[in-house]
């Protein structure tokens, strides 16, 4: 900036004995040479002005090469490198680890059996495939919370990890507190399918006979104990997923199955009640 401030400093004077000498020549009171030497100087002045500017703009081409901005925003860490390390522009060590917060990815892994079951199910028709659920994610925190935000599924992988034989899925979720944190673990819920009129059963209320299957006490109309084998699916949280055995109404025994046996008359309470009881 100096050298141009110097150099437009020289233009105005090189102009000024320019157009003094041009007068001069007119009245012959200067030689020819005198006033081409004075136009040359005036001339070689606007261009020092132009080279000033050139070098000025390229000076702050090189300024702003110092400043590494980031292509992301998020929190950064640790540097890596101190203030006045030697650094060049293919080193091995990154000058810090810049990391999106908010919002967050979240890599998930389901194994490919669990999937291969789910997708025949659809196919079947045994469960519908909502779309409007099927992206929305719901975390488990470490400490068994839930996680106040919903996640939107972002993709599945295509193709299976052989080491581990999952497939990895990955979330999005909004993450204005801060927090989820780049290496924590969490379970999450995902609804892949739904199915009409399915049946949960209490797994306390759920035993096995001699010969494996699994069985429940129920009331029957006759306020008797009547036992039910049961065929199972699949266990969903604290709950079996009941497919044959159990019917929409059906009163399931969950407390004092060691004092009942098929056939006993029982006086049926809600579970609710027995626990406030206690």
């Amino acid at each position: 900036k100096a050298a141009i401030t110097k150099a437009q400093a020289s233009i105005a004077n090189a102009k000024a004995k320019a157009e003094r000498y041009k007068e001069l020549l007119n009245i012959k009171a200067v030689s020819q040479q005198d006033y081409d030497e004075a136009d040359a100087a005036y001339k070689s002045a606007k261009a020092d002005l132009l080279t000033a500017q050139a070098q000025l703009k390229t000076a702050e081409i090189n300024l702003n090469y110092s400043k590494v901005l980031a292509p992301i925003s998020g929190q950064i860490g640790k540097s890596d490198v101190t203030a006045g390390a030697l650094v060049s522009a293919n080193q091995a060590t990154a000058l810090a680890t810049i990391t999106q917060l908010d919002p967050i990815y979240v890599d998930l892994t389901q194994s490919s059996s669990e999937l291969t079951r789910l997708k025949k199910a659809i196919a079947a028709g045994e469960l519908d495939k909502d779309a409007a659920l099927h992206s929305k994610v719901e975390l488990i925190m470490e400490d068994g919370s839930t996680y106040q935000h919903k996640g939107t599924l972002q993709f599945s992988e295509v193709t299976v990890d052989p080491s581990t034989g999952s497939v990895t899925l990955r979330a999005e979720f909004p993450n204005p507190e801060k927090l989820l944190l780049p290496g924590m673990y969490v379970r999450a819920v995902i609804v892949e399918g739904v199915k009409s009129d399915a049946i949960l059963a209490p797994q306390r209320g759920v035993s096995r006979n001699t010969k494996g299957e699994p069985t429940a006490m129920v009331v029957s109309k006759d306020n008797t104990v009547e036992a039910r084998v049961l065929k199972t699916d699949r266990t969903v949280g604290s709950n079996w997923l009941v497919t044959d055995g159990l019917n929409n109404g059906d009163k399931l025994i969950v407390e004092g199955l060691q004092k009942i046996r098929p056939g006993a008359p029982v006086n049926a309470m809600p579970a609710e009640s027995v626990a406030n009881s206690q």
